[in-house]
């Protein structure tokens, strides 16, 4: 009988009915042959329930189209965010390139806009994100400014626009701000931020302080940490271009706390 009445509307209307929404009226036909005589209360409650099922269906069906174009359109924002910027660039290159940073930023910024005006959460919240740091650029103040805003909010963008905020505040000299960004990161262990990334940047922070003892103790645990590392197998971790950069700084600050690092394994070099 269902498949009969499905085949009346397709011949009907000239076209094959939705099957989510066919498979609904097939639903409701055997509920009502089911429940007939057992009083209509018990099967509009069930239809009701129905009805918010599939209501429920097109709304999630509907978010995960939105999800998909939004991250769509940040993605194509964050192509142009670190897109190559040349001059003259070789026309056999197939990337995307701009002629200067400037005119990149510019672009940048106005997609990612866009990705605020069209889209919500987490999205729009991204996309302020890296407005604010490209804006950096062309107007620092403003760019600082947003920065702090976002730095309130919690999750991955409060986290990142914290360390971009302290970021900018090295750039500018003003190393005890810088500091404290740092440090107020390394204490709250959210994970997205990599400890390595926090200390190095704490030991570069307090070598502009003059404290550089405390650099060094900051380089050498960060190294020797590095040259000890494991994998679940007990095979030694490669190590990253940071604590590369940690083992450069140390050897020049304190060649003779240097000579106390364990000795570094061939295996674990990685080339950048």
């Amino acid at each position: 009988m269902a498949q009969k009445k499905k085949l009346e509307r397709e011949n009907t209307l000239g076209k094959p009915v939705d099957r989510f929404q066919s498979a609904a009226d097939e639903r409701i036909e055997t509920l009502g042959r089911k429940f007939e005589g057992k009083g209509r209360p018990i099967l509009y409650g069930l239809l009701a329930l129905l009805g918010v099922a599939i209501i429920g269906g097109i709304i999630y069906s509907y978010s995960q189209r939105s999800a998909v174009a939004a991250q769509t359109a940040l993605g194509k924002a964050i192509d142009i965010h670190t897109a190559q910027v040349s001059a003259s660039p070789d026309p056999k290159n197939t990337e995307l390139t701009f002629p200067n940073d400037k005119e990149r930023t510019e672009k940048a910024i106005a997609a990612f806009e866009e990705v605020t005006v069209k889209y919500g959460s987490p999205h729009k919240e991204k996309a302020q994100y890296f407005i604010a740091v490209n804006r950096l650029k062309l107007d620092r103040a403003a760019g600082i400014q947003e920065l702090e805003n976002l730095s309130k909010t919690s999750g991955e963008v409060g986290t990142l626009s914290k360390f971009a905020l302290a970021e900018a505040r090295y750039a500018d000299g003003k190393y005890d701000e810088a500091a404290a960004g740092y440090n107020e990161l390394l204490q709250a262990k959210t994970g997205i931020i990599a400890d390595e990334t926090l200390n190095f940047a704490i030991a570069q922070t307090y070598e502009k302080q003059g404290k550089t003892q405390e650099a060094v103790d900051i380089y050498f645990n960060l190294v020797k940490a590095a040259r000890e590392a494991k994998d679940a197998e007990g095979q030694p971790v490669p190590q990253s271009q940071t604590a590369r950069e940690a083992s450069t700084k140390l050897e020049k600050l304190a060649p003779a706390r240097y000579a106390q690092l364990p000795a570094e394994s061939a295996d674990r070099i990685v080339n950048f």
